[in-house]
């Protein structure tokens, strides 16, 4: 048997930089990396190719890893009779769109680990997903499984190839998609929000039943919609889910930020993993929430979202980690759950039972082995009833509790830090940050978002705007895709509206350009995900749903909106509505796979929205009106400043309109124009704001 494993037990694995490729480097399976070296050898010797696909915060990617890729029978089936190749889908997400797409093609579901058998020219005949070492859970067993495909591959090979040769046909025509026709309207906004109101848990909030996700697009779009049609209902649907989640064990109630999904209707036992974007889109959730009801409770999550990521998720040089595990010591959930005893071991015996109290800890306990996921079974005002004291002496006491159990906390074994940094995912946290920065008033978030944009200009773009996907370990790789274009375009534009500086909106339309440029379709409208530029798979991906991420078309969709409505570039806006028409007929199959691009929908139906302040940024009066603009919840507007001087003059170049939008009599003025009709400029910021709020919907706010 030929192995290229080296003398230390590991295999070629060993030489890459994902952290998910790394936790296989010392499986006595003789794994590669995706890439020609491994197709090769699988023609020249004619044997299958198997492919595992997964990603290093997958709680069932480590169980196979443990019971099936360490296993020295398994491995020598594999090693003996296949080519076996490790995928990190975070890393090649175009690759993983092939196979989970075929996957579900031929099993009707799909998910990680993705295990797919294919051909040697990649055509696959056989999938699945986690697969136990033996039979149980009802599950066939791996052993039996590649049993059963040495024997079919000896016995009846043709038959094989046969499957994968229809498999990769139907994949080039699910590829090549419809011809663009359709157009959306209000009535599908309309049937969007209906279909979220039938599918709305309204005891916990959120949609459908366990496992339950946040799916904080679905929130963004319920937010426009009550902005657009008045209905509060869909409001305090926004508002029941985030006050369910945060009280819930979702939410991490000691170090902050949020858990991947929850396991149960009412938010409390969560799957333990933490997305760098769930906290960037949940981050951007609760900021809205905040500027649509003024309630304080939605910023200080936000903040605490905040605080979390630049604490943990940080990297010295300014970007974004992507994840971190469920599972330590080779537990789901280990490191946040906690036993009274461990309580009272810190706080001691009288503090240590109040907080159990507070955050429902018993001897029984919600999760495994007796411990508790923690969580808020009541109000501060309640509790502090309760307990006889004012609230302002709970809420110390929580702090105080709060910081020394989570310094205990840390003195554990830490789940692992999924350390590689990806556009994508920092464009998402990089947006977030730009937006709670301004909203907030906080330019410490700036900064940080300032900071991130630059490590990703300076490591993974080539200053012309082509990215690259993945940063790990002084080593940039992998050419960006549709998701890197798009993501980290929304965070240009929220740095630009944060900090008003024009380098960041000429720096946007140059990635505009080329995201055109590279992923355009032109036969079938929208963007496809990978360039075209890029290497052949058996399909070329084009992601147009929603799922946990939007699409990177509803997000470029929604970026070139923005983008040509703040410059003026009405060819963006048109690249934008064209995209729209390209996914019509599907959106209007299943609205709600499509929330972020009815997003962009929504501001198709708004008149364009411009306000431009004119002014020195560093003067209190230009302040004071840009502060009049923090707390509205205007999506649409397009906020752009003038300053006089050198500042003034780049802006001038790439919108020339602002040239006539200068100060009167040495005051900062703002100009609302609307459709192309600009209203007489105001100088007080309590003009502005009643200026732009929107007008109340016909026959004012419907009651619920």
């Amino acid at each position: 048997m030929r192995s290229d494993r080296g003398s230390s037990g590991t295999n070629r694995l060993i030489g890459e930089k994902s952290p998910y490729l790394l936790q296989h480097a010392r499986n006595p399976v003789d794994w590669y990396p995706w890439g020609p070296e491994a197709f090769a050898r699988a023609r020249r010797e004619k044997r299958p190719v198997f492919l595992s696909i997964g990603y290093s915060a997958c709680h069932w990617c480590h169980v196979m890893e443990a019971e099936s890729f360490s296993d020295r029978e398994v491995a020598d089936l594999l090693n003996r009779h296949f080519v076996s190749i490790k995928v990190d889908r975070e890393e090649r997400p175009d690759v993983d769109h092939v196979y989970l797409t075929a996957c579900q093609a031929m099993t009707g579901t799909g998910g990680w680990p993705l295990t797919i058998v294919m051909t040697a020219e990649g055509q696959p005949f056989f999938a699945g997903t986690y697969f136990p070492r033996r039979s149980k859970y009802g599950r066939p067993g791996l052993l039996d499984v590649l049993q059963q495909i040495i024997t079919l591959w000896r016995d009846d090979r043709q038959r094989l190839l046969q499957a994968g040769t229809g498999m990769a046909a139907a994949l080039r025509r699910l590829s090549a998609g419809a011809s663009p026709g359709g157009r959306l309207s209000a009535d599908d906004l309309e049937e969007a929000w209906r279909q979220l109101e039938d599918r709305f848990d309204p005891v916990h909030g959120g949609f459908g039943t366990a496992p339950k996700f946040p799916t904080p697009h679905h929130l963004s779009l319920l937010l426009r919609w009550w902005r657009r049609s008045g209905r509060e209902k869909a409001l305090d649907m926004v508002e029941k889910t985030l006050d369910g989640m945060w009280r819930g064990g979702i939410y991490d109630h000691l170090g902050f930020g949020f858990h991947r999904y929850a396991t149960d209707d009412g938010w409390l036992i969560p799957h333990f993993e933490k997305m760098l974007y769930d906290q960037a889109l949940l981050s951007l959730a609760y900021l809205e929430a905040y500027q649509a009801t003024g309630k304080d409770g939605y910023a200080r999550v936000a903040r605490e979202i905040f605080r979390y990521v630049l604490r943990d998720m940080t990297a010295p040089r300014g970007g974004f980690y992507s994840a971190e595990d469920a599972d330590s010591e080779g537990r789901e959930g280990r490191y946040y759950v906690w036993r009274p005893d461990q309580i009272r071991s810190v706080l001691g015996k009288e503090q240590g039972d109040r907080f159990c109290r507070f955050f429902d800890v018993t001897d029984q306990g919600n999760f495994e082995d007796g411990a508790s996921v923690l969580h808020r079974t009541s109000t501060l005002e309640v509790f502090a009833e309760k307990e006889n004291c004012s609230r302002q002496e709970i809420e110390r006491f929580l702090e105080s509790s709060r910081r020394k159990l989570l310094g205990a906390r840390q003195e554990r074994v830490a789940p692992l830090k999924d350390d590689k940094i990806l556009t994508d995912w920092n464009g998402l946290m990089i947006a977030a940050l730009a937006r709670g920065g301004f909203i907030l008033n906080e330019e410490a978030y700036v900064q940080a978002a300032q900071r991130a944009a630059e490590f990703i200009s300076a490591h993974l773009g080539d200053g012309n705007g082509r990215l690259l996907h993945r940063y790990r370990d002084g080593q940039a790789a992998i050419d960006g895709f549709l998701d890197d274009h798009a993501f980290f375009l929304w965070a240009l534009i929220e740095l630009y509206q944060a900090t008003f500086q024009a380098g960041y909106l000429q720096q946007a339309l140059n990635l505009a350009e080329r995201m055109v440029e590279r992923f355009w379709d032109p036969r079938g409208g929208g963007f496809f995900f990978a360039g075209d530029d890029g290497e052949v798979l058996l399909m070329r991906p084009k992601e147009v749903t929603d799922g946990a991420l939007p699409s990177g078309n509803s997000a470029a969709a929604l970026g070139l909106l923005r983008l040509g409505r703040l410059t003026g570039r009405t060819d963006l806006e048109d690249r934008a509505r064209e995209t729209l028409d390209a996914v019509a007929a599907q959106a209007i199959r299943v609205p709600t796979g499509f929330s972020h691009l009815f997003m962009a929908l929504d501001l198709v139906l708004d008149p364009s929205h411009q306000v431009v302040i004119a002014g020195d940024p560093q003067g209190q009066d230009t302040r004071r009106l840009v502060d009049a603009l923090r707390p509205l919840f205007l999506p649409g507007a397009a906020v752009l400043l003038h300053a006089s001087g050198r500042a003034g003059r780049t802006l001038e170049e790439i919108v020339p309109a602002v040239r006539e939008r200068v100060s009167l009599e040495g005051r900062a003025a703002a100009y609302i124009c609307r459709d192309f009709t600009c209203q007489r400029p105001v100088t007080e910021p309590d003009r502005l704001a009643a200026l732009i709020e929107p007008p109340a919907p016909p026959g004012g706010p419907e009651k619920p």
